[in-house]
């Protein structure tokens, strides 16, 4: 059996493809659907309480969602455009749909058995149901009777099929169900849809305690009401998925950024059908009918839907809405609460300018509190009368009430303020559009970046007048300005008024908001000047270090590797005699352990209750390290086609934080999967480190106990 095989049967996520030794390089595809994979075993890990395994279930699903809407959708129009092969990638376009169907077929079957034959008979253990319509007592059916006929039958719209009624328009990733209808006095039979609204919860609540049954079995049980005097044979649940991403990058540059990004997300509705999810049971006749009028009612850029677009689900279409069961408030059955603290810098501070003008602050999301920090410091620069200016750039927000608020109150007391809003963010562009007009009604000043340039970097800057002289105070973090995610996802951000550091980031603000071909940073690494340029330096310099006889180190952390050019710095590292620990999230194209090539290189995944998205890197540069963090994962869009920042930690004092959160995630024996040199991930276990809960217990920021605070000093101005 190859190893392939052996995996599948073990019911391990599979090994990728890659290419010959001459430049090991799997596909990227492939490698994030072994990441989606580890997000699978989460639900299946007895370890994890039983309310989070089911959420790691949800996540699973909304992420292949996306990888549908944007990954495969885009491979599909590379097909139809005969596109090249990429190349350092092992697969052309069309060897990659059909590897990511069979890989996806695998996936698709182990969550059905996770959720019948696991999760679904353990959450009724514990009172947890989601039952049939069948299954209710009278009484019951008359509670959900009444709630069809007050708030579900007043919002339904029966489309009919025929001569008279075109095929409707099916909205992405909505429910539907497929109505199979006779006419009793003509004996004819129709087709209809009718749209299962998603203004309405999706699991609909019986009695007490919690028991549940879908929305759509509601609808299904009273479909008589909306085809009265008609005979309602049979019906089935279908969704469909469309193209999802936008073309700015494909366009010259527009008038109006705003309004063209407005245009295209109304456009995006009518994107291509690149999916078809129908329920096992359902006849080969209805299948092959939605295929026929999904194809001829598309405009469709590339070919239509076939046999091997459906995917066959159980009952249960849109798991990923059981995300709403996973929040139940059943604590037992939850992770403990988590509560971030108050960063010990900020503690007792009654001016936050006072400690950052003594020293820099580093802080570690979610273990240290946003609204401690980022938002405090937004606050006090809001509210002091010696601020003079305010600059801040927005990939993805949440809207938070104290970010709008204490911008706005800033331009209000007549302090300049300026954003940058990505208005390319995917899939929060309608949120970043509301969330621009809203800021500009309050006299602040937005930009919105370049069609193509995604403004990525995460960064503050604050221009205030100290006793001393004018002085700039500035946040560069790793994570988005976003409170919602800022307590799931693990961040960390630096807090400094180092002169040189606040001229750099005053010059790339400049060159956001105004016309600039600006190349020179002092200290900061900026993409797409020389944030490349900066990561393949320090990997050279490691290399030299290594071909000197100084040893050679490199550790790093980030969501994902994928650009050939840094991979290929790697394994010339790894052959001169560096020693590299990479921790990669998600995507990972390099191949570790590869003798001759990449022996010296080793990668985890680390997957578990905190999403791990801070950007980390440690180069030991002959005994005089140095650390980095930023925004930017090590893909070509982050190097090239985005606005990313990097920025060295420079203070001493914050370097043993820094080592303990590297040291936690090598040693992690309870979370971490490592990759092998045959393209397979496998569960670590045996590890030399501490018996942990989570891998996160260690990385409570370190740095902020009181003992390994860094020491107060003076800056001038």
């Amino acid at each position: 059996m190859d190893t392939s095989a052996r995996h599948a049967a073990a019911g391990a996520p599979g090994p990728s493809s890659m290419t010959s030794l001459a430049f090991p390089y799997l596909n990227r595809e492939l490698s994030w659907l072994d990441f989606n994979a580890r997000v699978l075993e989460e639900a299946l890990d007895q370890r994890v309480p039983l309310l989070e395994r089911l959420k790691f279930l949800a996540i699973f699903s909304t992420n292949l969602d996306e990888f549908y809407m944007v990954r495969v959708a885009g491979l599909r129009r590379k097909v139809s455009a005969g596109a090249p092969q990429y190349a350092p990638d092992p697969l052309a376009p069309a060897e990659q749909l059909v590897a990511i169907r069979d890989r996806v077929n695998e996936l698709l079957g182990r969550r059905r058995r996770a959720l019948r034959d696991d999760l679904l008979p353990t959450l009724a253990a514990h009172g947890i149901r989601l039952v049939s319509m069948a299954s209710l007592s009278d009484d019951e059916r008359a509670r959900v009777q009444a709630f069809y006929e007050a708030q579900v039958f007043p919002v339904l719209t029966p489309l009919a099929v025929d001569p008279g009624h075109p095929f409707p328009y099916i909205s992405n990733l909505s429910l539907s169900l497929a109505v199979d209808i006779r006419d009793p006095v003509t004996g004819k039979e129709h087709f209809a849809r009718v749209k299962v609204p998603r203004s309405l919860p999706r699991w609909v609540s019986v009695g007490s305690g919690h028991r549940f049954v879908p929305l759509e079995e509601v609808i299904g049980a009273h479909l008589d009401t909306l085809f009265p005097g008609m005979e309602v044979r049979r019906w089935f649940v279908f969704r469909i998925t469309r193209y999802s991403d936008l073309d700015l990058g494909q366009m010259d540059q527009p008038e109006d950024l705003l309004e063209t990004i407005e245009q295209q997300v109304f456009q995006r509705r009518f994107g291509e059908v690149v999916r078809l999810e129908v329920q096992r049971d359902m006849p080969a006749g209805i299948r092959q009918l939605l295929l026929e009028e999904l194809g001829e009612s598309e405009t469709q850029l590339v070919a239509p839907l076939s046999e091997q677009d459906v995917h066959d689900i159980d009952e249960l279409l849109e798991l990923g809405d059981l995300i709403s069961l996973a929040m139940l408030d059943v604590p037992e059955l939850r992770d403990a609460p988590h509560a971030p603290q108050v960063p010990p810098a900020f503690r007792d501070a009654r001016n936050l300018f006072d400690v950052i003008r003594e020293r820099d602050v580093l802080v570690h999301h979610p273990f240290e509190s946003f609204s401690s920090s980022v938002e405090a410091f937004l606050e006090a620069a809001a509210n002091d009368p010696q601020v003079l200016a305010i600059k801040m750039t927005l990939y993805r927000t949440s809207g938070d009430l104290a970010i709008v608020r204490a911008l706005t109150e800033a331009a209000e007391a007549g302090k300049q303020v300026a954003v940058l809003i990505e208005l390319q963010a995917r899939f929060d562009e309608a949120n970043n559009i509301t969330f621009a007009r809203t800021m500009e009604s309050y006299g602040i000043h937005v930009a919105y970046g370049l069609p193509g340039l995604k403004t990525h970097a995460k960064t503050i800057l604050v221009v205030r007048r100290d006793p001393d002289g004018i002085r700039r105070y500035v946040h560069i973090g790793t994570g988005n300005y976003n409170a919602k995610t800022a307590r799931l996802y693990t961040d960390m951000g630096l807090f400094t008024c180092n002169p040189t550091l606040g001229a750099d980031l005053s010059d790339l603000f400049n060159s956001l908001t105004g016309v600039s071909r600006q190349k020179f940073y002092r200290r900061l690494a900026v993409a797409p000047a020389t944030l490349r340029a900066r990561v393949l330096e320090l990997i050279e310099r490691e290399t030299a270090h290594a071909k000197a006889g100084r040893g050679g180190r490199i550790i790093a952390k980030m969501n994902a590797l994928v650009d050939p050019e840094i991979i290929r710095a790697l394994y010339r590292a790894s052959q001169a005699g560096v020693e590299i620990d990479l921790v990669v999230r998600g995507i990972c194209c390099l191949v570790p352990g590869l003798a001759g090539v990449s022996e010296r290189i080793r990668v985890v995944s680390i997957i578990g209750r905190f999403l791990e998205h801070s950007r980390v890197a440690y180069f030991a540069n002959g005994g005089n390290p140095e650390y980095y963090i930023g925004s930017a994962d090590w893909m070509p869009r982050n190097f090239d086609r985005r606005v990313e920042t990097m920025v060295p930690i420079e203070d001493p004092a914050l370097h043993r934080g820094l080592d303990a959160v590297l040291a936690t995630c090598l040693a992690d024996n309870r979370q971490a999967w490592e990759l092998g040199a045959d393209g397979t991930y496998r569960r670590r276990s045996g590890v030399d480190a501490p018996e942990l809960g989570t891998h996160a217990t260690l990385m409570r920021a370190p740095w902020g106990d009181s003992e390994t605070r860094a020491p107060k000093r003076k800056r001038k101005a």
